[in-house]
């Protein structure tokens, strides 16, 4: 971290600032409503304690449904220009390794104080959404709430017992009503994530690898998979993110939006498509490119992931620019959205808390809090350090896998191409899912190729993998 310019450690100012933090009122004279009485529940990792969001569904007349997202008012403990922002401001976001989570403000914060936690009244930001029977947004708010969640759930159990495969969480049935609420919760995702489509958001799915631990020595890389859960808070999120955008802009204040634009690449897109005997149009269009993918999946199922993980890297990466009240943004690729603002996990990314702080300004009719010069600066510096940390992520990660693969040089692999530059070429193995370098044969290589690879050598101090290209 410290080489990537993040800092691992709180400052000895944060430390005192926190210790004089004793609690978080539950409730203001700013704060307009109280709705510590729905059927608040949190659906978050296994063993995620920062509690972001709450999700709670209400059915309306004629297939309609209201969803009510609820966010943590962290700025409510953290104010801007604190020694706590100021630190929060330097990394910009939670850095998630393998061997430790360095967050992004003190546990008694993000896990407690500032965490949406089971069974605590909290101050949020409510996202309040009417979505119709056709998935389409009808109408939205946003305004200042007390919160209670009822149920800490999880994404694994939740969607077995969704899928049929396991039984209903205990949480759920000792809820009154939120066995139908989380169902109505199914349904209306179901309809948001239809219509997104339809407007050409890409069906991708990748395998992401989490170390498994004997104690506290890893012995292995597993997949951790998608599935029904993970979608229906991922697609409320992307909604509510979407209402962000549009409440600022109509409220001629400025906002941090989140962007991919127009993928460079197309043109190696374009030829991926056409190993599997599809044809893209010249010109990039997300539409195009996601009935490739739906068809890609169903061909190919157990592959869908390696391809699509070649499409992301083709694709390229987010970044955060500011939109002044009339301008207009390049919008989101990949979720074929025009407004996205990050806004739904204030106490893990920086963009999100100050997305909350322009927020609380547009509630209370006031003037925003930053200027568009400190905005301008702050989307370069949090996308500069948002791609800081994850290479922190995958560094200490590809360390974690070269502890695995130690025992197995001279091993043989199956393995696909992941990134091809100047710098160097790199492929992901498909069982285990770990990444390295292509010291030897990587010549007309490029993204998305399948081979077979030896392992040459591993160097677990500083996560390099080696390998060679065999026939």
């Amino acid at each position: 971290m410290i080489e990537r310019g993040l800092l691992p450690d709180f400052s000895a100012q944060a430390i005192a600032e926190l210790d004089r933090i004793q609690a978080v009122a539950a409730k203001d004279e700013e704060s307009k409503r109280d709705l510590r009485n729905l059927s608040w529940c949190s659906i978050d990792n296994d063993d995620s304690r920062d509690l972001d969001q709450l999700t709670v569904a209400e059915a309306l007349p004629d297939g309609a449904a209201k969803i009510l997202v609820a966010i943590a008012d962290v700025d409510a403990a953290v104010k801007k220009g604190s020694a706590l922002d100021d630190h929060a401001n330097h990394n910009t976001t939670s850095v998630y390794t393998a061997a430790q989570i360095f967050p992004m403000l003190p546990e008694k914060l993000s896990t407690d104080l500032t965490s949406l936690n089971i069974d605590a009244d909290r101050l949020a930001i409510v996202v309040e959404m009417v979505i119709g029977g056709d998935g389409a947004l009808q109408r939205s708010d946003i305004y200042r709430a007390t919160v209670r969640n009822h149920a800490k759930l999880s994404y694994n159990s939740v969607g077995d017992w969704l899928e049929g495969i396991g039984p209903m969480p205990q949480a759920i049935s000792s809820v009154k009503g939120l066995v139908e609420n989380i169902r109505l919760q199914d349904r209306v995702a179901r309809r948001l994530k239809t219509l997104r489509h339809e407007h050409g958001a890409l069906d991708l799915e990748t395998i992401e690898a989490r170390p498994v631990f004997d104690g506290d020595e890893i012995k292995d890389l597993e997949a951790d998979k998608r599935n029904e859960v993970k979608e229906i808070i991922e697609d409320f999120m992307i909604a509510a993110n979407g209402v962000t955008a549009r409440y600022l802009s109509a409220r001629k204040l400025p906002s941090l939006r989140r962007v991919v634009r127009t993928p460079k690449r197309w043109d190696r897109i374009i030829e991926i498509a056409s190993e599997q005997r599809y044809t893209l149009p010249k010109e990039p269009d997300s539409k195009a490119l996601d009935e490739f993918l739906i068809s890609a999946k169903s061909a190919d199922p157990l592959r869908f992931p390696d391809l699509s993980l070649s499409i992301i890297k083709l694709l390229g990466a987010g970044e955060y620019v500011v939109e002044l009240p009339g301008g207009s943004s390049a919008g989101h690729f990949g979720l074929a959205v025009k407004d996205y603002a990050h806004s739904t996990a204030p106490n893990r990314r920086f963009p999100d808390l100050i997305t909350q702080r322009l927020l609380k300004a547009a509630t209370a009719g006031g003037p925003s809090p930053y200027t568009a010069d400190e905005l301008g600066a702050l989307a370069k510096h949090c996308t500069a350090n948002e791609d800081a940390a994850k290479k922190v992520e995958r560094q200490v990660g590809k360390s974690a896998a070269a502890m695995i693969l130690a025992s197995r040089i001279n091993q043989r692999f199956d393995a696909f191409v992941t990134g091809a530059s100047a710098k160097g070429t790199w492929v992901r193995l498909l069982h285990p899912p770990v990444e390295g370098k292509l010291v030897s044969g990587f010549e007309g290589l490029d993204v998305g190729h399948r081979l077979r690879v030896q392992l040459l050598h591993t160097d677990v101090e500083r996560g390099f993998i080696d390998f060679k290209k065999v026939e």
